[in-house]
């Protein structure tokens, strides 16, 4: 499975908060919403966050294998 574990951490890094990429970055709050719960996001939305945290698509998610 898909974990955003990394993007909190590197949200965290970068001193950015949920509340910055709403009102910044004009970021969705349900697109943020289906990223809180794990839900699929698209490869443009990877994309965004790259561009707006300035990092790579491992700073935003990584595979975890189900058990």
């Amino acid at each position: 499975m898909i974990s955003y574990a990394p993007l909190w951490r590197t949200m965290e890094k970068r001193g950015i908060t949920t509340y910055t990429l709403i009102c910044r970055f004009h970021f969705s709050k349900g697109t943020l919403h289906s990223l809180k719960h794990g839900k699929n996001i698209s490869t443009a939305t990877l994309d965004d966050l790259c561009r707006m945290l300035d990092c790579r698509v491992e700073d935003i998610i990584e595979y975890v294998p189900e058990q």
